[in-house]
Formats: structure tokens, sequence, C-alpha cells
């Protein structure tokens, strides 16, 4: 079997990462200009400006991309092969005794390092994006939630807003959960009216949310120009409900591919569930591998022997089927690893390596019958 030179592969994968950024600049405008869309119609009446609005959606951009790698990689591939078929080369290389697999090598390995950088390099910077980008949607432009909140290693941050106009601030330095119950210690209430100007804090040393109510243990009430009140139990009402708590953990999407392991294990240890943190760990760490496995689909629907077959329209809209296909079967295998109906790391690599699996049992068919 004869050994790709490095030359060559250096051409068939300059040729294949050209054709990739082409295809995700253009699939990435479309995100781009779809998104600003969606934000217009949802600010309609808000005072966000147009310019606001388009630097939001760029900060969304990086994020979005990484969901859509897969599939320029797919297009992008399947391009780089139609580019050399109809100049002939692919098929000049073909006939000098280069096998697919070797054909495919330099392609293959493009991706992966596409993957691999996507994961390590662009992933923490996407996240810093995304955060700021949820953090400026949800508090300033779009509807206002009941109340901001933050759970992270300095412990818990609630912002929420009261009646009368004003908004309560509260940080607990340890969260722990037991059942229904919220159990926190080294609590810290600042009680703001509607001017912003503080008239209460209260600082307990132990307290728990249940029953849609702070309680408050062995707690000292501080107002100006009042001296400070001890007062064994305190209860305060509040909107929030553990599973509020639950829902608004930092989002995976906000999280880096470095900090995630770190987080998964502080929420594990405060009680709480990190099937999703861990479910979107274990498709970065795939994420590679299906880049690479799109590269071989690629190849599926791209080396017909036969150029002038007339089945290139038919190979497209399969191609593209299979994009869909992928895509919705990975939101299935998501839903079910989240309730638990499989392993969190089966229902994150299934996809992936069903993948590959069937793209490679498909290309030895047609290669080697």
């Amino acid at each position: 079997m004869l050994r790709l030179h490095t030359t060559l592969s250096l051409y068939i994968g300059r040729h294949f990462a050209m054709a990739l950024l082409g295809t995700l600049a253009v699939i990435l405008a479309l995100v781009l200009m779809l998104d600003f869309v969606e934000l217009l119609r949802r600010a309609a009446g808000r005072d966000a400006g147009a310019d606001v609005l388009f630097g939001l959606s760029l900060m969304k951009l990086p994020t979005m991309a990484h969901q859509v790698l897969p599939f320029a990689v797919l297009v992008g591939g399947m391009i780089a092969m139609w580019r050399l078929s109809r100049s002939h080369e692919l098929i000049i290389i073909r006939a000098s005794g280069v096998s697919v697999w070797q054909f495919l090598a330099p392609m293959v390995l493009c991706a992966a390092v596409v993957g691999v950088f996507d994961v390590t390099a662009v992933n923490p910077l996407s996240s810093a994006l995304y955060r700021s980008y949820e953090k400026r949607l949800d508090e300033v432009w779009m509807p206002a939630r009941a109340g901001a909140f933050n759970l992270s290693e300095s412990g818990m941050w609630l912002r929420e807003p009261v009646t009368d106009g004003g908004q309560t601030v509260v940080h607990a330095g340890h969260v722990r959960q037991d059942g229904d119950v919220l159990h926190m210690r080294d609590l810290m209430f600042i009680m703001l009216d509607s001017n912003g100007v503080l008239y209460r804090r209260i600082d307990a040393g132990q307290g728990a949310m249940k029953d849609r109510a702070f309680i408050l243990r062995d707690a000292w009430i501080m107002e100006p120009n009042h001296p400070g009140v001890r007062m064994d139990e305190v209860r305060l009402p509040t909107g929030m409900t553990l599973a509020r708590v639950q829902e608004n953990f930092a989002s995976p999407e906000t999280l880096s591919f470095w900090d995630l392991p770190g987080f998964i294990r502080f929420f594990e240890t405060s009680g709480f569930s990190a099937q999703r943190h861990w479910m979107h760990l274990h498709g970065l760490l795939a994420s590679p591998v299906l880049l690479c496995a799109m590269v071989i689909v690629a190849a599926v629907f791209s080396l017909d022997p036969d150029l002038r077959s007339g089945r290139g329209l038919s190979r497209i809209l399969g191609a593209v089927g299979v994009g869909f296909v992928l895509y919705f079967f990975t939101r299935l295998s998501l839903a079910l690893g989240l309730s638990s109906a499989v392993p969190l790391w089966l229902s994150a690599w299934t996809p992936t390596l069903v993948t590959l699996l069937l793209g490679t049992a498909t290309l030895l068919h047609q290669e080697d019958g």
C-alpha cells in the first residue's frame, strides 16, 4: 500500500480547511442574521437599540459556531472532494494506488485538530461571551425574571424584587440540598427600598428555604439609626423555590471546558444534580470524534466513481438529511440521558459512535463491495 506523500497530504488538507472555513462563515452569517432578527422581535417596545442587539448576537455567535461545526465539516468535506473530483485530481490520486482511507487521513486529521482547538481554546472564550450574553439579555433588555440567581464556589447570591418596588439581596456562604429543603449557612440579607437605599440588614448563622420562605435561626436585624436586635427565628417570604434554584444553575454553555469538572464537583458536593453539566462535558469530549465521523460521512456522499451519474442532487439531499437526523438523534439521546433512562456517558457518546460506525461501514461497502 502506497504511503501518502506529505506534500499531497498538505494539499488535500488545505483544500478541506478552506472549504470548511468558507462553509462555516456562510452558516454563521445566516445564524447571526436570524438571531439578530429574533432579538429585534423580542425587544420590540423596549429601550434597546439595534446596535446593542447586534452586539448581543455577536456575543452568542461563538457558542452557535460550536453547535453548527459538525454540519459545516460535513458540507465543507463534500465541497472539497467535489472540487478535487471536478478537476480530475481525485481520479489521478485514486488511480495511483492511494486508498480512500489514505486520501481521507489529512481531512480527518484536520477535523480532529479543529475539534480539539474548538474545545480547548475557543470554548473558554465562547463560554465567557455567552455568560455575558445571558446576563445582559435577562437583566436589562428582555422580560425580567422574578430575581437574579447565581450559585458558585463563593456561595449563593440571589437578588429578588419586592412588591414596594425595592429589592432584597441574599448571600449564603454555604448551600446544601436535602430533599425539598435548601439548607444554608452564613446568611446575609440586604434590603433596599425603591430608591436603592439600604433600610435593613439581617445576618444569620443558619437558615433554610422551604415552603416559599427563608427560615433564619440566630438572626441579627440591623436598621439605620437603631440598635441591632437578635431573634431566635425569622421567617421571610420569597418567590424562589427549590425547582427554580435548580433551573437557575449556571447553564453549561456559560462554563468553559476547563472549569466544568470543578463546578460539577461543587454542585454534587452541595447535594444538587449536575446531569446537564455532565452531559455538556461528555459532549465536548466527543465533539472532535464527531467531526472526524462527519468527514467519513461526507466521503460516503462525495466519492462517486461515476461523476456523470446524475445523482448529485440526491446525494446533496441525502447528506443534508443525515445532518438533520443526527441533530434530532442527538436531542433524543440528550433527553434520555437527562431523564436517567440511559447512562449519561452513553447518551452523550452514542450519536458520535453510531455516526462513525455507520459511516465507516458504508464507505467500506462502497469501496470494497
